[in-house]
């Protein structure tokens, strides 16, 4: 799964993504090669978001929803805001379960 974090410049979700991929490399569920991630500031978004599996979006940034809706809708790529406390903390773990679930959740409605 390809997975593409947005934040307002691209800083703290880089910090989360370090995490996430640790969450990773220590389950014995998941498999590192599986998983692909991208920490970029919003306003990089029109430019990077094409071949991503979903979109995670920095709470900070959840006012301009607008426009990554108009990005991600037409190249049907899920997307969901983090939760300010779980992006807070710096939670790995539930930022990739959040971003796998969106994923599965998108895959179903497809069907």
């Amino acid at each position: 799964m390809k997975i593409l974090l947005c934040c307002a410049g691209g800083f703290s979700t880089n910090m989360l993504m370090q995490n996430m991929k640790k969450v990773v490399k220590s389950s014995a569920k998941l498999d590192e090669k599986d998983f692909d991630f991208i920490a970029i500031p919003a306003d990089s978004l029109e430019s990077e978001i094409d071949n991503w599996d979903v979109v995670l979006i920095g709470p900070q940034v959840s006012h301009k929803i607008d426009f990554i809706e108009s990005l991600c809708n037409p190249r049907n790529i899920p997307y969901a805001v983090i939760d300010k406390d779980v992006y807070g903390q710096m939670d790995g773990a539930t930022v990739l379960k959040l971003a796998i679930l969106t994923h599965r959740k998108h895959l179903a409605n497809k069907k």
